[in-house]
């Protein structure tokens, strides 16, 4: 059960507006958001950072933004930030063979260098300490530019916020997303736990 429960999706018709973002990203507006509409200001300011932050404007792509979220959120135990970043990515055309194997990104085939270097970054990044060395710098810095990184670090920082927010919410998992879960996540033991 959910802490604080979502609004209707009509509590608010600015966030609602805004919120149609999430039907090409998701196929639905998060249960996150709706939760959010108990303060609209913040439901607002979030829509418009994440419209920010997964704009490509360099050669990261949707699907491996999605996919450094997987990665963090994978880091920080959020379940439903792993079923919605997952489900993102399948959306946005990541490759089936990457969504497979996305536990095995390190070291499947699937995974380029460039691609593994940011994934990594995600990882590092998300970790309780931060574990951003001078490694991880030397990978990055051999396939994206300053640009690039920051998309990618502008990724893992929302997706901090989302994982604490819908942790600590225990924010219900739609339906869709819990299939897209089951299917790219569920033979590692991929659960909906706190998020029905």
């Amino acid at each position: 059960m959910p802490l604080v429960n979502p609004l209707h999706a009509d509590h608010d018709l600015e966030t609602k507006a805004l919120a149609d973002f999430f039907n090409e990203t998701l196929g639905f507006c998060p249960n996150s958001v709706l939760t959010m509409q108990h303060r609209p200001a913040i439901s607002k300011a979030f829509i418009n950072l994440n419209k920010a932050v997964m704009a490509n404007e360099g050669k990261v792509t949707s699907a491996l933004k999605r996919m450094i979220a997987w990665v963090s959120s994978n880091a920080t135990g959020c379940r439903y930030c792993q079923a919605h970043a997952i489900r993102a990515a399948e959306r946005y055309g990541a490759e089936q063979e990457q969504l497979d194997n996305i536990w095995d990104y390190k070291t499947h085939p699937a995974f380029s260098a460039a691609e593994r270097a940011a994934l990594d970054f995600s990882l590092a990044a998300s970790q309780i300490p931060n574990a951003v060395d001078e490694t991880i710098k030397t990978e990055l810095y051999k396939y994206w530019n300053e640009g690039e990184i920051v998309e990618m670090l502008g990724v893992i920082s929302l997706f901090g916020y989302l994982n604490r927010w819908n942790d600590s919410m225990a924010t219900t998992l739609e339906h869709d997303a819990i299939d897209s879960g089951k299917q790219h996540l569920g033979k590692h033991g991929f659960e909906v736990g706190k998020h029905v």
